[in-house]
C-alpha cells in the first residue's frame, strides 16, 4: 500500500487507486445509547440532515449523495469508561471559532479535559454521550 506523499513543491498529489482496491470511506459509524438524540446533536453541529432514521441505525450527513456520512448504532449495554481511540477533528475560520465552539456547547456538548497543556491549537469537547471531537484551529487542507 503506497502511503500519501506531498510533490516538492509541497502540494499535495492525488492518490493512486490501485484495480482490485475500489475502496472508499462510507460511514463514520457512532455507537449511541440514544440514536436519535445523538443524531440530532451531529446534524445540527456540521449543518446536515437526517438521510435515514431506523430503529437500530440512524444515518445523517450533507445530502443522500455525499462521500461520507455518520450513523448511528446501538451501543447496547456498554459505557463510555476511557477516552476514544478515534474522534471526529472539526475547523471552521478563525474569526468565528469561538463562537462555533460556543454554539456547540448550546446544543449539547461540553468541554472536557483529555490531558491538554493549555497551548494547543484545538479545544476538546465532547457530544451528548461523552465521544471526544475536537475544534482545530482553521485549516485550508487536510496537512495545513
Amino acid at each position: 500500500m503506497a502511503p500519501c506523499r506531498a510533490a516538492a513543491s509541497g502540494a499535495p498529489v492525488a492518490p493512486v487507486i490501485l484495480r482490485g482496491m475500489p475502496l472508499r470511506l462510507h460511514h463514520v459509524v457512532v455507537d449511541a445509547h440514544d440514536l436519535g438524540s445523538l443524531a440530532h446533536f451531529w446534524a445540527q453541529a456540521l449543518g446536515w440532515q437526517l438521510l435515514s432514521a431506523r430503529e437500530r441505525e440512524v444515518v445523517i450527513g450533507p445530502h443522500v449523495d455525499a462521500p461520507v456520512g455518520l450513523c448511528f448504532m446501538p451501543a447496547g449495554a456498554t459505557r463510555k469508561t476511557v477516552k476514544n481511540r478515534v474522534h471526529i477533528d472539526l475547523t471552521t475560520s478563525a474569526d468565528d471559532r469561538d463562537s462555533e465552539i460556543e454554539r456547540l456547547i448550546g446544543l449539547g456538548a461540553r468541554r472536557v479535559d483529555v490531558g491538554q497543556t493549555g497551548q494547543e491549537s484545538w479545544d476538546v469537547l465532547a457530544d451528548p454521550e461523552g465521544n471526544e471531537f475536537c475544534v482545530v484551529r482553521p485549516r485550508a487542507s487536510l496537512i495545513d
